[in-house]
């Protein structure tokens, strides 16, 4: 009999497990509430109007059409039953002898569930295109309103500094700048403002100190209002209170201040760590347990390099997966466990057309060759050739005309 495995998540760490085990030696079971693979880097790409989410997302029967090893379930798991070896999800239990744990994360609203109720958040495809229609609609709105709801329209809040947030106000930027005035030439764009708020000292608190300043400085001189050192505090869906008591009116706040572990239900407490994420030895494995793995933004993993874990991005997660893989068929033969470690590769972000900063060990750069890295690099990582070409002939058509044809309102009749 074949080993059962069992593979709870199609991010980039249970995608890049399942490519690297040898065909046709497991029976294995992968389990999503999504039918596809989604490559988060571009979410924001597909929020503001540059390229459509059918580029960025990878269906998963078309992924593994020809591993007939691999089966697919759309289902939500309900508890991890260890002891049994058994997993409960909405449609059946499970029975597994490893369990590969790749559920990712989520968006942390630090437990206040009045931002929760009223932010929109960047995680999924779905989400992303809430965010486009949205701010679309606004867009129309500005048309007819009164003065109050007006000012409101007119203001996008970003929360949180990070890569995700620093690449959407660059992007609304340049929408403001070289789209909406032909879109709308009756309304006067000069008084929409984005607000970029973060928590820290600086934008890309993890990048190095000539990033930090290069982001914050572009984003400035593109008219970002880029607010440091403030939380937010409150939002009510209409006003945003912030730590030192200033207010902002907007109707459209973005959430993009952190993350917490998808956990799963039926683990052990003394297994979760700090962030919501699971402890796992140098191999992977769920501590204390027997043939549970846990791989990617949800692990947390202690080495001597990496202390307090591993930052939670692709690399770390594409590589775990890998690595695991190839250990699982170790241990089915018998053979000494590879320990997983971190080499860093480097981090980028991008702020807007010719303007972007890289880390990479030994060298950083800025502007227009950093903005032609990241892409490159982004294109690379794209799954299927089709997708990489569709992509890049958007990024060329926007880049020679500045405009982008992508701006549609996709709603079901009840929304």
């Amino acid at each position: 009999m074949k080993k059962k495995i069992i593979v709870v998540g199609g991010g980039f760490a249970g995608l890049q497990f399942l490519l690297n085990l040898k065909k046709n030696q497991y029976d294995v079971l992968l389990i999503d509430k999504l039918n596809h693979h989604q490559f988060q880097p571009l979410f924001y790409q597909v929020a503001t109007s540059q390229i459509e989410p059918s580029s960025i997302s990878f269906p998963l029967r078309r992924i593994f059409n020809k591993r007939t090893d691999i089966h697919i379930r759309l289902a939500e798991v309900l508890e991890v039953v260890s002891q049994q070896h058994l997993l409960r999800t909405s449609i059946g239990d499970f029975s597994y002898d490893y369990l590969v744990i790749a559920t990712g994360c989520k968006t942390n609203f630090f437990g206040n569930r009045e931002i929760e109720k009223n932010v929109f958040t960047l995680k999924t495809t779905h989400q992303a295109i809430r965010i486009r229609n949205s701010i679309l609609e606004s867009f129309e709105k500005l048309l007819y309103v009164d003065e109050k709801e007006r000012a409101s329209l007119l203001n996008i809040v970003i929360v949180g500094g990070g890569p995700t947030g620093v690449e959407l106000a660059g992007a609304f930027v340049e929408i403001k700048r070289d789209i909406l005035p032909g879109d709308y030439p009756r309304i006067d764009f000069s008084h929409l403002k984005i607000y970029l708020i973060e928590g820290s000292h600086h934008t890309l608190n993890s990048m190095s100190a000539k990033a930090r300043a290069a982001s914050e400085k572009y984003l400035r001189n593109m008219g970002v209002d880029v607010r440091l050192d403030l939380l937010v505090k409150s939002y009510d869906g209409e006003m945003l209170t912030l730590s030192d008591g200033s207010q902002i009116m907007s109707k459209q706040v973005i959430w993009a201040a952190g993350v917490t572990g998808n956990l799963l239900p039926g683990l052990a407490n003394d297994v979760v760590a700090k962030g919501n994420r699971i402890k796992v030895n140098r191999y992977n494995e769920v501590v204390g347990s027997d043939g549970i793995f846990a791989i990617g933004d949800i692990a947390y993993m202690e080495t001597p390099k990496y202390p307090n874990g591993h930052p939670q991005v692709a690399n770390v997660a594409i590589n775990q997966g890998r690595n695991l893989a190839a250990n699982i068929d170790r241990i089915e033969n018998g053979a000494t466990l590879k320990k997983y470690e971190y080499k860093d590769l480097g981090s980028m972000a991008t702020v807007g057309r010719n303007k972007a900063v890289v880390d990479l060990p030994g060298i950083r750069f800025k502007g227009y060759f950093a903005w032609f890295f990241w892409m490159f690099l982004h294109l690379m990582l794209i799954l299927r050739v089709r997708n990489k070409l569709i992509i890049f002939i958007n990024w060329a058509g926007n880049y020679m005309t500045q405009n982008s044809s992508l701006r549609l309102i996709l709603k079901g009749e009840k929304e």
